[in-house]
């Protein structure tokens, strides 16, 4: 657990030198799920999707995230979003992952 919490000190203070930082926020978002913090989480890569809409790797585990909190028509949002944006950047694994993802919650959504 130490090793984990020095990276969470270490990403938060790389956000608090560049609030800017998508990248630190991603990861640190990836850590507070390690350890079940889903708020946290959601709060981080709520801001990334916002703030950063071409970060094309928030789109997966935010849809993921919002699965989790039962938030399907918003998890179905975000991987439509991303799917978008994926094509764009042809990110061609991250397209069938959000594909893959989008056809799960939909499944979910009419059961």
């Amino acid at each position: 657990m130490p090793a984990t919490n020095n990276k969470i000190k270490q990403l938060a203070q790389n956000i608090k030198a560049n609030p800017d930082d998508s990248f630190s926020k991603f990861a640190l978002a990836l850590e507070f799920l390690k350890q079940d913090n889903l708020q946290r989480a959601k709060i981080l890569f709520e801001d990334v999707y916002n703030n950063d809409p071409d970060y094309v790797g928030v789109y997966y585990h935010l849809g993921k995230l919002y699965e989790r909190l039962e938030q399907l028509d918003d998890a179905k949002k975000v991987y439509t979003e991303g799917i978008d944006v994926a094509a764009k950047q042809k990110e061609q694994r991250t397209l069938k992952e959000l594909e893959e993802a989008l056809a799960e919650v939909n499944i979910e959504i009419e059961n």
